[in-house]
């Protein structure tokens, strides 16, 4: 039986077209049969549409839970249905783009504004655009491709789509794709990687150039050793790896996330591919968002400094329900940024009319000042570190931002969890349960009616020296544990994963 598989809508078609190749109706492919049991087999869709729900899209799904390798993954298909999606692979694409239709002797039309290339199995006629055309087909590997370049300054990738059969114009473009088809399957598929000792491949989502990133490199070279020793390969990656996400059984997002950012993107695909992933998308959005987390915490009766949800309208209501000073914060901020104080009238109307121009709501809270926040972490609903965060020096916060973009940060002291005040342990615990069960940092003030949270941050600071103080390497293979106790769960209950390297 032929290693190949054809799965098309009209088999008759196709037949005999494709010599060494069996054609099989995508009915008869769904429905199982003797090509269902069969494994390794490498199936092309060249179904009529790869539209959601539709024929074309089940078959890729299918042949992936039976163990084939398809072309075009549901990944793939997946990726390419959204420019949100497809926008981060096409950053690196963009460089070889500029340099091929930039160039003195362009390979576009001369005073042409867009360009269309359209690829079968990465080939295309353009003899100077192959090496491009091969490059886009490696990072989305599907049967037909159309690419659209625009000049907007410089040249650049504007829409990749995945086109289906039923696209075909005319017999002369069946007959190259079944050319390019044909030079296809004579190629060596990819290799799987060589098999390794670790149980499973964990991805660190960090960026070496952000200023104030969740965690350092000293710390993620411990939690790289720490996978070592439990048997995971921890690889830090960034946001050009988007594409290469599915390679991976689990995320770590060790870099400041945000909802319209590539951080909240990764999540969403990680948990779409199956992977364990800390922090998910649900709780990005339920801790980045100040005025989203001040209505859950409300919601759960969890003790909190007054807070005021304010529009335009509504804006002296902090005077009368809080008073001077205020605290004014934008909805998404970190590392004290979007956090003012509002001693007077002026102060508020000032600093609220500025915030409200980027937000039509803003968050109101009442000035609490202590010397120190106690930053507790929470990792699966149990307590996993405590710190004091000290306020820097002459300043109400812990992080001082100047005008200059610099910063300064007060002190810290790092302590074991059996020297914390129970209350302030127990408010913690309170605070992330309506989160979520991955990792988070409760942010809690101690004042004279108990424990207050000022807020829940879905990737909390984890610096070597600091957070890892008292634990040490402890805390790494705890974190580690967590990724492996679930990744093990996931396996006991079958959920199906896509398959590495597809």
């Amino acid at each position: 039986m032929a290693e190949h598989l054809l799965v098309v809508e009209r088999p008759e078609a196709w037949a005999g077209r494709v010599p060494g190749v069996a054609v099989v109706d995508v009915r008869d492919y769904l429905a199982g049969g003797e090509h269902a049991a069969r494994r390794g087999l490498r199936v092309i869709n060249l179904c009529d549409s790869y539209r959601y729900r539709s024929l074309g899209y089940y078959c890729s799904l299918l042949a992936e839970a039976r163990g084939h390798r398809v072309l075009p993954s549901v990944a793939t298909i997946q990726e390419l249905s959204s420019r949100a999606l497809y926008a981060l692979a096409t950053e690196e694409l963009d460089i070889r783009v500029q340099r091929l239709l930039g160039a003195r002797r362009s390979a576009a039309p001369v005073g042409a504004e867009t360009h269309v290339l359209t690829l079968y199995f990465g080939h295309c006629e353009a003899e100077a655009l192959r090496a491009l055309g091969r490059r886009i087909f490696e990072t989305f590997p599907c049967p037909i491709l159309r690419v659209t370049f625009r000049r907007q300054g410089e040249w650049r990738i504007s829409a990749i789509e995945a086109l289906p059969t039923a696209s075909l114009p005319d017999e002369p473009a069946r007959a190259a794709l079944l050319a390019a088809l044909g030079a296809h399957l004579s190629r060596r598929w990819r290799r799987p990687r060589a098999p390794h000792p670790y149980r499973y491949d964990l991805a660190v989502l960090r960026d070496p150039e952000e200023a104030l990133a969740p965690s350092d490199p000293g710390a993620l070279a411990r939690l790289v050793r720490a996978g070592r020793a439990l048997g995971v390969n921890v690889e830090l990656i960034g946001r050009r790896d988007y594409s290469r996400l599915a390679e991976y059984d689990a995320l770590f997002i060790r870099e400041t996330t945000r909802i319209a950012h590539h951080t909240f993107r990764f999540a969403k695909k990680a948990e779409r591919e199956g992977l364990v992933v800390i922090d998910d998308p649900r709780s990005i959005l339920r801790c980045t968002n100040k005025v989203y987390l001040a209505e859950l915490l409300a919601a759960h009766r969890v003790p909190r400094p007054r807070t005021l949800v304010l529009r335009r309208e509504t804006l002296l209501e902090a005077e009368r329900e809080i008073g001077y000073p205020v605290v004014l914060k934008i909805p998404e901020g970190s590392f004290s940024r979007g956090v003012f104080k509002a001693e007077d009238r002026a102060a508020l109307r000032r600093i609220g009319a500025r915030l409200l121009r980027a937000s039509d709501l803003i968050l109101a809270q009442e000035y609490l000042y202590t010397p120190f926040d106690w930053r507790i972490g929470v990792l699966g609903r149990e307590p996993l570190y405590a710190c004091k965060y000290f306020m820097s020096r002459d300043h109400w916060q812990i992080v001082k931002h100047g005008v200059d973009g610099g910063c300064e940060e007060g002190g810290f002291e790092t302590l074991a969890l059996a020297a914390v005040p129970p209350a302030v342990l127990r408010v913690a615990l309170r605070a992330a349960e309506p989160i979520g069960d991955g990792l988070y940092g409760v942010d809690i003030k101690e004042t004279p009616r108990g424990p207050v949270v000022i807020e829940v941050n879905d990737n909390p600071s984890i610096d070597a020296g600091v957070e890892d103080a008292v634990l040490g390497d402890a805390l790494y293979h705890r974190l580690i544990e967590a990724f492996v106790e679930r990744l093990d769960r996931q396996r006991q209950r079958g959920e199906p994963r896509r398959a590495k390297g597809t």
